[in-house]
């Protein structure tokens, strides 16, 4: 459920990035300008692959498990990130698309090779955030939670939490691969 809610969105993110103007759009061109110039910087290094590698992997595993446990504090950390991240993609689309680029292209070579495992990853890290969140609400309001119930509940959902983290940063390592190595080739 809470997937599905990551997925939406994520969703919303990019349509509203696709149509950000003023201020919103001032800072998804920061944004993007930031992420253009390290990349500029990464593809001036020794070993462009190996220094891709690195920084996206880092980025994307230390920003997915710091969004997950950051959803302790209500979940609003996780629903920020998903929105912004949909942003930042689809307003690159529209800049794309607006500038005359194939946006067909850029989506089949640039985003698919690794955003089919990056980014459904980047959904399931915001839901269990979501997910820490809604314990820290069920755990404040009395009722019948309350209790050794709760307690348990807490530990089997850090259990799975844990247990995710793994999952998410094994796959976002493999993302990365892709990411640093196939998307790098195509799009150059």
């Amino acid at each position: 459920m809470l997937f599905i809610l990551s997925a939406v969105l994520f969703a919303v993110g990019v349509a509203a990035g696709w149509g950000a103007s003023g201020s919103i759009q001032e800072m998804l061109v920061k944004e993007i300008q930031g992420l253009g110039q390290m990349s500029q910087d990464l593809r001036q290094s020794d070993h462009p692959e190996m220094s891709f590698f690195i920084f996206i992997f880092l980025n994307n595993s230390i920003k997915a498990i710091l969004v997950m446990f950051a959803g302790i504090l209500f979940g609003l950390i996780p629903l920020v990130f998903i929105a912004v991240n949909g942003m930042v993609i689809g307003f690159l689309l529209n800049v794309v698309d607006s500038n005359g680029g194939n946006l067909s292209e850029l989506i089949i070579k640039g985003l698919l090779p690794h955003g089919i495992i990056e980014i459904p990853v980047i959904l399931i890290a915001c839901a269990y955030g979501l997910v820490l969140g809604g314990m820290v609400f069920k755990s404040m309001f009395p009722g019948g939670n309350r209790g050794s119930g709760i307690k348990g509940q807490w530990r089997d959902l850090w259990r799975k939490t844990g247990t995710a983290s793994l999952w998410i940063v094994l796959l976002l390592f493999i993302a990365a691969i892709i990411e640093s190595t196939i998307t790098l080739w195509l799009m150059s």
